[in-house]
Parts: C-alpha cells; sequence; structure tokens
C-alpha cells in the first residue's frame, strides 16, 4: 500500500510538469490538470498520515523523548494519543463524514466546466484516512500499554 502512495507523488510530478509545459509553452493551462494536482496530494497526505503513524516516521520534537526508558516513552505516546491525536482524530471523522456523504449525495463535482467529476471521492478520502490513522492509534495505545505493563522486549524472544 505504501508503493501506491508513493506512485502517487510520481504521478503528481509528472501532472506537474505537464501543466508548466503547457501554461509556459503552449498558453494552454488546464483546469483538471490543476485539480487532478491536488487530488493526488492530498491523497498521498491523507493517506500518508496513516502510514507514518504505523512505521513511526512521523516529525517530532524530540527534546527530552530520546533520553526517556522505553517504559516512560510509552507512558508519553499513550498519553499524547489518549488526549490529543485521538480526540483530534475522532472530530475530523465525524465532520468530514458529513461532508463527504453530502458530496456523495447531490454527485458533486468541480464548480468549473473543465473541472474533474467526481469531487466526491477526494472528499471521501478524508473520513477514510482519518480512520486508518485512528485504527494505527489504537493499535500504538495497545503497544504502548503493554511496554507499559510487561516490559519493552515482552513478546521478542
Amino acid at each position: 500500500m505504501s508503493k501506491f502512495f508513493a506512485w502517487t507523488n510520481v504521478a503528481l510530478i509528472g501532472v506537474i510538469i505537464l501543466q508548466v509545459v503547457l501554461r509556459k509553452v503552449f498558453s494552454n493551462g488546464q483546469i483538471a490538470l490543476e485539480e487532478l494536482q491536488w487530488h493526488l496530494y492530498a491523497t498521498a497526505v491523507m493517506f500518508g498520515t496513516a502510514y507514518a503513524q504505523v512505521t513511526n516516521l512521523h516529525v517530532r520534537v524530540d527534546l527530552f523523548y530520546h533520553k526517556f526508558s522505553e517504559r516512560t516513552k510509552a507512558v508519553v505516546d499513550l498519553f499524547g494519543l489518549l488526549l490529543l491525536a485521538i480526540p483530534f482524530v475522532v472530530v475530523v471523522i465525524l465532520h468530514s463524514y458529513d461532508f463527504a456523504y453530502e458530496s456523495w449525495r447531490v454527485n458533486e463535482s468541480s464548480a468549473s466546466p473543465s473541472g474533474l467529476p467526481f469531487r466526491w471521492l477526494i472528499k471521501s478520502v478524508i473520513p477514510l484516512s482519518f480512520a486508518l490513522l485512528l485504527l494505527s492509534m489504537f493499535a500504538k495505545v495497545l503497544r504502548s500499554l503493554e511496554t507499559i505493563f510487561k516490559g519493552a522486549n515482552h513478546g521478542t524472544e
């Protein structure tokens, strides 16, 4: 799955180059290509957040964290997830579900005549990707609890 989303970035670069050449060389920019750019970018970023959470590749401000024991890191992760991250993600899912549902209901498309159809598709990425992020956070909560109560090396033998 990660390779698919990595390839969306390659496609995004190709679309950007094509759009620049069409606009600068041929004076013929395409609205559909501009919209495709933000669809590809949004898809990669939205699903990339869940991937970063699962693989622990997200950006952290690591002033003290690296000095902590594994148990202390697990406690910090647990409280960060339960008090900050999970509530935020739940709010996004709840609000974006209605946003996407309404788009599906009216079969929303681009406001531009030459834009992309199926605007509901990209709007559906929001609750779906945040639901995957929430699942990955629940998994991280369980791993943190295991580390807190059983130790960092539990189950690695």
